[in-house]
């Protein structure tokens, strides 16, 4: 992405509901991951890798209430789905003073599991959720969804972040099969979008649906 000029990084700072970049626990956490750092773009690093493999991903994890995307809450879980470890994320940055906002995007996992496909009706997912920061002059992505064991055991590319390089999930798994297909874009926010994001998952989940701790 190319230097925005004038930007005005205000709006991808502040704390909002989910992304509680001024949570006690957010800013400990922020500290502890980042303390060292000498920049920016380490912190970065710092934080999607903390993000990437501390918080497992649980696909069980979805919700169709608000109050379970808050930052604090999947960070005191341990883990989330894509959106949830997106919020988080956000947030670890934007309490580091990186400008940070999230992105979604359509997707098609090609190595979905058969059980999920069962599950949900398809290998679409269409509110897939990720990050992207400011850092240098620039906008950078980034996707922390799918930590490194669940990577590893599926014989799944774990995807690397340089700070520096949009970090997107893969077109190809380790054997060169078909993994993910990006369908559609979105537009980035700076807040959780959730009003746009819950009837997707009251129609594959029910409207009730709540994470489930124990899986």
């Amino acid at each position: 992405m190319n230097p925005e000029r004038g930007y005005d990084p205000t709006a991808d700072l502040q704390p909002t509901f989910t992304i509680e970049s001024g949570h006690p626990s957010i800013l400990a956490c922020a500290q502890r991951v980042t303390g060292a750092c000498a920049g920016d773009r380490e912190k970065l690093v710092r934080l999607f890798t903390f993000v990437r493999d501390s918080i497992r991903y649980n696909l069980f994890m979805i919700s169709a209430f608000e109050e379970d995307f808050r930052a604090s809450r999947v960070l005191a879980w341990g883990k989330g789905y894509c959106v949830q470890k997106a919020v988080l994320l956000a947030a670890l940055a934007r309490a580091a003073g990186i400008p940070s906002r999230l992105a979604f995007a359509g997707i098609r996992n090609h190595r979905t599991p058969v059980h999920i496909v069962k599950k949900v009706g398809s290998n679409v997912f269409p509110r897939h959720g990720y990050n992207q920061f400011y850092c240098d002059g620039r906008w950078v992505s980034a996707v922390a969804a799918f930590d490194r064991e669940l990577c590893e055991s599926n014989g799944l590319p774990t995807v690397e972040f340089d700070g520096v390089t949009d970090a997107v999930l893969p077109e190809r798994d380790l054997q060169g099969r078909p993994y993910i297909e990006y369908i559609e874009k979105y537009s980035p926010t700076a807040d959780l979008p959730f009003q746009w994001i819950v009837p997707v998952i009251s129609e594959r989940f029910g409207p009730d649906k709540r994470p489930q701790l124990s899986r």
